[in-house]
């Protein structure tokens, strides 16, 4: 029986079912519960079945994914805990994929020759996995992990800041540079929105991250889908504590050049610059310019041509009355949030990438048009979701915003946004 507020990732080999790791609870699942989560799939498929989820009358929930038929990864999360749909399982088996091909190259994956030696590889995607299991229910507000678009936080007058990335990327002979603000692109180089793809970014992102303990490294990483099997050295540094920049290059230059002589050549005029970063960082993910509605508890706002994304959860109501209800907790907003992604994007917006849930409502089957907004009451918020050909906006409001106005607030939030930053 699957345990209550658990979330833990398999891997296995696809063709034997040797378990190489399991990650996430801490109480592991028995050995007899994952051979028959292995068993039940090598069954389907051998008659021509293909499983690839199911859940119980408990509520909890089991999602199969193979790799370039190498590898299994299962995801299960058991009832009680915070409600994981199955987007987001899937979301997450295709993250753990793209972080170890990232580590470890495809071709290690792909073609196993030593099982135990590849345990022993495989300990190097720990920390990077156990980041992907964290984001599933934080309270930072990353949805990379389920949006698989780049978190994102917007500047005000970054101009000074962009001129100086690209100049320091040219200099370390990149194309493909980028600054982030406690693990959000904050700022990228041309190359590094056009050439690479969101789940590349999104990867890289969580690596740069997981090594923010680091004043400086130089990594090896493949590109999931770029370059899985020939590595490309990244270099990360540190340029104040929780501001990092790093770029995607060639043998050249030496982590010891790139630190002792460009870092401070291009980096050291504009201190000041980055620290206003962090100091807005603790406020907001949008520039001190934008103002919204003291009755928006949260919101996502996904720029659909270039895949990035910015995540709203304000700490405290700015110019509310005083009978205003006090504001949900920020993790059940990040989770509401979630849930109405994941409701929008699987029931009425199209979704780019391949979505785990073909589910949609009867009555959009035999129409032509594709629905643009939608809206969701609950016991708790209202929720609206617009979509137009360059953005995703979903919105959670107080219940005191009559429904009638939600396309309004909506509207005038996206506006307000787009206005000051350009996004």
């Amino acid at each position: 029986m699957l345990q209550a507020e658990t979330l833990q990732l398999l891997c296995l080999t696809a063709t034997s079912g040797v378990p190489l790791f399991s990650r996430g609870s801490a109480k592991q699942l028995p050995f007899s519960i994952i051979g028959s989560l292995n068993g039940v799939h090598m069954f389907g498929a051998g008659h021509g079945a293909q499983l690839m989820s199911c859940e119980t009358d408990r509520g909890s929930r089991v999602v199969w994914g193979v790799f370039q038929e190498s590898l299994m990864l299962i995801a299960v999360s058991g009832g009680g805990g915070p409600a994981i749909s199955e987007l987001q399982l899937r979301r997450l088996l295709e993250n753990v994929w793209n972080c170890m091909v990232l580590v470890l190259g495809q071709d290690e994956l792909a073609n196993i020759r030593n099982v135990e030696r590849l345990k022993r590889e495989l300990r190097s995607c720990f920390r990077l996995i156990d980041m992907l299991l964290e984001r599933v229910s934080d309270e930072q507000g990353f949805m990379g992990d389920l949006t698989q678009c780049a978190d994102c936080m917007l500047l005000s007058h970054s101009g000074l800041l962009q001129e100086a990335l690209d100049s320091f990327a040219q200099a370390a002979e990149s194309e493909f540079g980028c600054l982030l603000v406690h693990g959000r692109v904050a700022l990228a180089t041309e190359k590094w929105w056009s050439r690479l793809t969101s789940q590349e970014v999104v990867v890289l992102s969580v690596l740069v991250h997981s090594l923010s303990g680091a004043s400086s490294c130089d990594y090896p990483v493949f590109l999931p889908q770029g370059s899985p099997t020939v590595a490309i050295r990244l270099l990360s540094f540190q340029l104040l504590p929780g501001v990092h920049v790093c770029v995607l290059c060639g043998p050249k230059p030496s982590l010891y050049k790139a630190e002792n002589e460009l870092i401070g050549r291009f980096w050291s005029t504009f201190v000041e610059n980055l620290r206003s970063c962090l100091e807005q960082a603790k406020h907001s993910t949008l520039p001190p310019s934008v103002s919204l509605r003291w009755d928006i508890q949260a919101l996502l706002l996904i720029n659909r041509e270039s895949r990035r994304a910015v995540t709203v959860c304000p700490r405290v109501r700015s110019g509310a009355p005083s009978e205003a209800t006090p504001l949900l907790s920020s993790a059940r907003r990040l989770e509401l949030l979630r849930l109405f992604y994941t409701f929008a994007v699987t029931r009425y917006f199209i979704c780019q990438e391949a979505s785990a849930s073909t589910t949609s409502e009867d009555f959009s089957k035999g129409f032509t048009h594709v629905p643009v907004q939608c809206y969701l009451v609950t016991d708790e918020c209202k929720c609206y979701g617009l979509q137009s050909s360059q953005h995703q906006l979903f919105v959670l409001m107080d219940l005191s915003v009559p429904t009638f106005a939600l396309r309004t607030v909506a509207t005038q939030a996206l506006s307000a946004i787009t206005a000051a930053t350009g996004f």
